[in-house]
């Protein structure tokens, strides 16, 4: 006769298998393959030169540094509490966080506690009494449900996988926000350059009134020709035409505004703000730097990662699972014994399942997990290489626009004196009206191309901005604390 186990020594006896199987967890290891970065397939060095001793890194330029115009910081800040496409990337973060949260709770026994009752009645034909029969039992206590023993890392490397889509969730609500900054900046710009194109245009068409009124006058006089008078209504038309044009271009650009800052924006015209906006120098760095700066190539990164993990879930699964299921209370069929001396119950039940056959579903599922880490590779690669171009776009926009910039303005400074000479000339007789008539139209064409291309070179320097990372990236910390019991 095999000796009887003694009850009190019972629940030490699980509380020991529970122990040598948490033990045996932590020494387990992953079966994901070890990550690795590709090789950058882009240049060592961009082409355009990078020497200006006076640039600030763009990693440590927050928008509020780079900006400093208060209404663009006003939008800017507006933009960022109202943008619908930056909430939902938030709850896209949230929701990430969220699975990781359950995901990582896969690793911890789920234990619960329980109590019932349950009151039967058999009659008499089916026990040897022949009389019916009623009784009753009365139970509680705790259970541990159905736990995998993770011996071959597939729950954690879920958890792994999972925390990486997280921390890339994050890295993309960062890109996010670079963007829309970048957006409204670019937007705000656009609208400053037509409000002093618009004023340019609006000035000489002051102008060309005055000068009209006076033409007609002197028709009238008699003391000037009709063709001097058509000639005159062409100029203003011409003036007119462009301030309608710049008119609608403005209400277009100012509901663009109001699109990415996802309220109403009252801006009135001001003139001149170009000159206003001083954006600091950036220094580029080398293609390597975007690795930590860029939130889109981080975001890219965890998803490989990811993939990787999933992969060793993918191959753990080949191997058996094992898993612990148990309770430990008080069980009578009194409601007043439950818990007399001698009525503890419990249960211990350990399962393993192994894979036999499963018409080659645990292979595809490894074949898919490597493909898309093959295509997590290929995203990675195609993100830096973007990375790389919207850099150097930048750089070689800065560089040629500055030049542009240059000789717009020497350009300017041409058609002012030649629009002024035609006049001098055609007051003293020297010349016919169609001179002046030329060169007032091309001195309102350098007027306007001289705007177009500073705000141009100011374009460019926001795009070198939010190309470079658009300032720290702070990145995310994986929840820690401890999860609160879910209550109905």
């Amino acid at each position: 006769m095999s000796p009887r186990l003694h009850p009190p020594f019972a629940p030490r006896r699980l509380a020991l298998a529970l122990a040598a199987a948490a033990l045996a967890l932590a020494g387990c290891a992953s079966m994901a393959p070890p990550h690795e970065t590709p090789a950058l397939p882009v240049p060592a060095r961009y082409a355009a030169p990078d020497t200006d001793a006076a640039a600030v890194a763009a990693a440590g330029t927050g928008w509020r540094d780079y900006f400093n115009d208060p209404s663009l910081q006003a939008l800017i800040e507006q933009a960022l509490a109202h943008s619908r496409e930056l909430r939902a990337t938030a709850l896209r973060v949230d929701e990430a966080r969220a699975l990781y949260g359950i995901q990582r709770a896969d690793l911890l026994p789920t234990v619960g506690a329980q109590a019932g009752m349950e009151r039967t009645r058999v009659p008499g034909d089916l026990n040897l009494t022949g009389q019916p029969v009623v009784g009753s039992q009365y139970q509680a206590g705790l259970g541990l449900a159905s736990w995998e023993l993770d011996f071959w890392g597939r729950v954690r490397s879920l958890r792994d996988a999972a925390l990486e889509n997280y921390l890339a969730s994050d890295a993309a609500r960062h890109a996010v926000t670079v963007s829309l900054v970048a957006q409204v900046a670019n937007s705000y710009l656009a609208l400053r350059e037509l409000d002093e194109r618009l004023a340019l245009a609006e000035q000489s068409r002051a102008s060309r009134e005055e000068s009209l009124r006076i033409s007609t006058r002197r028709v009238e006089a008699g003391s000037d020709s009709r063709l001097h008078l058509t000639q005159m209504q062409t100029l203003l038309t011409q003036a007119q035409a462009l301030v309608a044009q710049l008119e609608l271009a403005r209400a277009q650009q100012a509901h663009a505004l109001d699109l990415l800052v996802g309220a109403p924006v009252a801006l009135a015209p001001a003139a001149g703000r170009l000159d206003a906006q001083h954006m600091p120098r950036l220094r580029a760095g080398l293609p390597s730097d975007l690795l930590a700066q860029r939130p889109d190539i981080v975001a890219a990164e965890h998803q490989l990662r990811a993939a990787n993990a999933q992969i060793g879930a993918a191959r753990a699964a080949f191997f058996p699972r094992i898993a612990l299921t148990g309770s430990l209370g008080s069980a009578s069929a009194e409601l007043g014994g439950l818990f007399d001396g001698g009525s503890t119950a419990w249960t211990f039940s350990p399962s393993l399942s192994l894979p036999i056959f499963n018409g080659g579903r645990l292979k595809n599922s490894l074949a898919l997990a490597e493909v898309r880490r093959d295509l997590a590779v290929a995203n990675y690669e195609q993100t830096v290489q973007q990375a790389f171009r919207d850099v150097s776009d930048a750089l070689a926009g800065q560089q040629w626009l500055a030049r542009q910039r240059s000789i717009a303005q020497q350009a300017l400074a041409v058609q002012t004196e030649r629009a002024r000479l035609s006049q001098l000339r055609y007051d003293h007789g020297a010349a016919a009206f169609l001179d002046v008539l030329d060169a007032q139209r091309d001195l309102l064409v350098a007027q306007q191309q001289a705007v177009q291309v500073h705000r141009a070179l100011l374009s460019s320097q926001v795009s070198l901005y939010a190309a470079l990372g658009g300032g720290a990236l702070a990145p995310a910390t994986p929840p820690t604390e401890p999860h609160k019991p879910d209550t109905p």
